[in-house]
């Protein structure tokens, strides 16, 4: 019989400062089998010390206290690969795959971790690099897994529904028109000619979005609020967090939702959780 598997995204904003702040309180409560964690900021060994019990895989940065991405499981895994592009694209800590076996079905997992950008700066062409290097990697692996989901911090807001300031942003990394055809494209229909946010024309890859399609055309609900502010009592937020599902994957959603704190202050990171509950197994 399938059974419920619960799936988690969520950028910790260093795992260490998390575990203190309530991480552990939290994850006691939230029945997750399978996490993707992004901003790590740790060594492996701090890493497994902050998740006792599950199984990890992590990617660190090349740079101490940056980045890094990990998947922490219930489950063991069959695979694990950080590969995301040919030399010299610098995917490490940003990129790490894993595959399982649920009740002898076949799922890969993706954490991913988007570097922020700079729109016409050297940071804005490392992020197109990497865009670039994730769309041709999601159709090699939607053919290789039917059953295929990429989450994480991936700092694009699609829509306008997913920017509360959207207007206020247009010109800026996060929203810019050429970020926002890449996601045009990633989930257009499949084999179609898509017409991006920025004019462009491509190939769409028929990939989901699952908080989209399961919220519908709603501001948000939002995954990250500045710490600046009062940005979080007003919900001035952005949905940067995602579950991007291949189609069989995404017909198998039976739950979704962004866990949002009830305040400012028992927050344990400035982005919030991202759940869904998909049914696996035969």
């Amino acid at each position: 019989m399938p059974r419920r598997v619960r799936i988690v995204s969520i950028n910790v904003n260093g795992i260490r400062a998390a575990a203190r702040k309530g991480m552990d309180e939290w994850l006691a409560e939230a029945g997750a089998d399978i996490l993707a964690l992004q901003e790590v900021r740790a060594t492996t060994a701090e890493l497994q010390a902050a998740l006792p019990g599950w199984e990890v895989v992590h990617d660190e940065a090349l740079a101490k206290g940056r980045a890094g991405v990990a998947i922490a499981s219930r489950l063991p895994h069959a695979r694990m690969s950080t590969v995301l592009g040919p030399e010299p694209l610098d995917s490490a800590g940003r990129w790490i795959e894993a595959d399982f076996d649920i009740d002898g079905e076949s799922l890969a997992v993706v954490s991913a971790y988007v570097p922020t950008g700079e729109a016409e700066t050297p940071r804005q062409d490392a992020k197109w690099a990497f865009l670039d290097a994730m769309e041709r990697r999601m159709p090699q692996l939607a053919a290789e897994h039917p059953l295929a989901l990429i989450m994480g911090d991936l700092n694009v807001g699609h829509q306008t529904f997913d920017i509360r300031n959207w207007k206020g942003n247009v010109k800026k990394a996060g929203f810019l028109p050429r970020e926002r055809a890449y996601f045009d494209r990633f989930l257009g229909d499949a084999g179609a000619d898509v017409t991006g946010a920025d004019g462009t024309t491509g190939t769409g890859l028929g990939w989901v979005d699952v908080g989209r399609r399961f919220a519908g055309d709603v501001d948000g609900p939002y995954t990250w609020w500045s710490m600046r502010g009062r940005a979080f009592d007003n919900d001035t937020g952005w949905r940067i967090d995602y579950h991007l599902a291949t189609p069989a994957l995404a017909e198998r959603v039976v739950d979704y939702r962004v866990v949002r704190a009830a305040s400012w202050d028992t927050r344990w990171s400035d982005h919030a959780p991202v759940i869904a509950d998909y049914t696996l197994g035969h």
